[in-house]
């Protein structure tokens, strides 16, 4: 039984989510606090398996409810519930970077309570599941300095050293594709804020996330990066030395025109419940680059990107995920290992460094430019 914390100022928004969860046999509510001082307390009273937690409230907010949360249980995941607004998306990266597990955007314009509660359960339901026991979690570390140090979640049967699953090829690079879900913005800042301000190739982005946020989200990686990040847009030159990020609600493609590189975005289907879709940026890599890409599949739910991944480590493409130690969720990365097609599996800590030297290797270094 998974028992939850819920902290809300809100009576009304309090209800929804109590019950959004309700009538389910392996979750159940254990308590309520109207801000983040009170939650404190009731973490201790109740050792709940999951908090969710609003971001404004009076006398102590959530993202300082998340500091002080770290200083102690460094492990308990927290969920934030923010709204779909620029302010929103901020003070929600904010709480990620503060140590929050993952979030959750409130319902807007659904038409009726019984809507909100629909959309409130689809979306804590499957991330309680998967933080608690249907993928083994590990809250994020931080990548800037705060009061706490980074909670960790160590696994001792899990891969703490580069995995062989087959020899990788040793194509020279042209392309990074990273595909990441949950715990995804704290490792892509990891890993994006390890590359070199003359990056030798381009890099593409799905990180599963809603409009708004993936804007605020690499424009936040392109201030503390030394490397250029954008939220893509159609028909952007895919050039080396930038980043480019999926915007929300878009699938991003690669695509060849004459001897263009481009961008694409459309407004497809959602494939794995996903818009953006691992799978399709990474087919689409596979087009355009074949061998000569690098798949990276970082932590996250589910399973989007496996079968992007077939394609290119079909294509001989070198594909390389996150180990289950250092991922909140090991779905993502987890199928793609279990499917046998991660030529390498690595700890987060690690990624970055390896990316730099496959990036390096068989290339002549360029001149160094300014692309910010």
């Amino acid at each position: 039984m998974i028992s939850v914390l819920v902290v809300d100022d809100s009576v009304v928004v309090r209800r929804l989510i109590v019950d959004a969860l309700s009538g389910l046999p392996d979750i159940r509510v254990v308590g309520t606090a109207a801000n983040g001082r009170i939650a404190l307390a009731k973490v201790d009273q109740l050792t709940p398996d999951v908090v969710t937690m609003d971001i404004e409230m009076p006398d102590m907010d959530g993202i300082t409810a998340v500091r002080a949360l770290r200083k102690v249980h460094r492990t308990l995941p927290v969920i934030m519930f923010s709204t779909l607004s620029s302010a929103g998306a901020a003070a929600t990266l904010d709480a990620l970077a503060a140590g929050a597990t993952d979030y959750v955007t409130k319902p807007a314009n659904v038409g009726s309570v019984a809507a909100s509660i629909q959309a409130v359960r689809e979306q804590l339901v499957p991330r309680m599941r998967a933080l608690t026991g249907h993928g083994r979690t590990a809250p994020p570390s931080r990548t800037r300095p705060a009061a706490a140090p980074p909670p960790t979640r160590p696994a001792p049967h899990a891969a703490s050293r580069p995995i062989a699953r087959t020899a990788p090829p040793r194509t020279t690079i042209d392309v990074i594709a990273i595909g990441a879900s949950t715990g995804g913005p704290d490792a892509l800042a990891r890993v994006i804020g390890a590359f070199p301000a003359d990056l030798p190739v381009p890099v593409v982005v799905v990180q599963h996330m809603p409009p708004v946020f993936t804007r605020m989200f690499a424009e936040r990686l392109n201030r503390m990066a030394a490397v250029r990040v954008v939220e893509a847009e159609d028909d952007m030159p895919v050039t080396p030395g930038v980043v480019y990020i999926a915007p929300g609600d878009r699938h991003l493609e690669v695509l060849q025109r004459g001897t263009a590189r481009l961008t694409r975005l459309t407004g497809a289907p959602p494939e794995n419940s996903c818009r953006p879709a691992v799978d399709v940026l990474f087919r689409s890599v596979d087009r355009v680059y074949g061998a000569s890409a690098l798949a990276v599949v970082l932590t996250g739910m589910g399973h989007d990107g496996r079968r992007g991944c077939e394609v290119l480590h079909a294509a001989g493409a070198e594909v390389i995920a996150q180990d289950e130690a250092s991922s909140v969720v090991w779905g993502m990365p987890g199928a793609v290992v279990e499917a046998g097609l991660a030529h390498t599996v690595l700890p987060l800590a690690e990624i970055g460094t390896y990316l730099n030297t496959r990036m390096t290797a068989g290339r002549q270094a360029r001149p160094k430019v300014v692309t910010r």
